[in-house]
């Protein structure tokens, strides 16, 4: 179930490409002419790039499809991968939204959430990114071991930011660790796989309802096709895993 029309999400695909560049040139700086290097080892960075990337992937795609089969349709490379991409940038929303504002309230660091470069990094590029797949990706092709596939992307940054803050390198203000809750020192050993034990069963519960809802969906949209008119077609250029 989707929205089968290339010209309304080739629209939406561009508008929220440039969004997504606007946050991500505000947080690293770019904009202001004054680049910050450290920001691109911050997995919300990462992630957010991740999303304009594949953002600008699927607006090239819906070009193709729109010179070659007309405006009535879905592009997307992969099905799959764009779900993947939606859980990759919900893992940095709730990251933010659950751990990183509430650890801003009770530590009183001074650091002020929900500013407008927050919102477009944290909140705004996820649910465009989110409402991307909704709208005008077909459903129904997602596995049930895709969850666990999934966290090989977070676990990667995981293991990146641990190996380099080991071997010397510093992120934003010398800290040797990207985010409170890996914080080996703060919260001991026990307590950081702790937390990233609780958080990683925490979404892959999140990971599973985008699991119920992409296969409800696509159990709606093959009955729906199912009682279509004789000689109705497939949508064209929707990209197959």
């Amino acid at each position: 179930m989707h929205v089968p029309d290339r010209r309304l999400a080739l629209a939406y695909r561009l508008i929220a490409a440039v969004l997504m560049a606007w946050g991500i040139g505000r947080v690293t700086g770019i904009l202001d002419g004054r680049p910050s290097p450290v920001e691109f080892l911050y997995y919300t960075v990462l992630s957010n790039l991740l999303c304009l990337v594949w953002m600008v992937v699927l607006a090239v795609r819906t070009i193709a499809d729109l010179r070659s089969d007309g405006p009535r349709g879905a592009s997307t490379p992969s099905q799959r991968f764009s779900l993947a991409v939606a859980f990759a940038i919900t893992v940095t929303m709730l990251i933010y939204l659950i751990v990183l504002v509430p650890e801003t309230y009770t530590q009183g660091n001074g650091y002020q959430p929900f500013t407008l470069t927050d919102n477009l990094i944290h909140i705004i590029t996820p649910s465009l990114a989110i409402a991307d797949w909704l709208l005008f990706v077909p459903k129904g092709r997602s596995r049930w071991f895709d969850p666990p596939l999934w966290t090989l992307i977070p676990y990667a940054y995981l293991a990146f930011a641990f190996v380099y803050g080991a071997a010397g390198g510093r992120f934003a203000g010398g800290g040797q660790y990207p985010y409170p809750f890996m914080n080996v020192d703060r919260n001991g050993l026990g307590g950081v796989v702790l937390w990233i034990v609780g958080l990683t069963l925490a979404l892959e519960v999140v990971a599973y309802v985008y699991i119920l809802i992409d296969k409800g969906l696509g159990a709606w949209d093959r009955r729906m096709r199912r009682a279509a008119p004789l000689g109705a077609t497939a949508d064209a250029g929707a990209g197959r895993d």
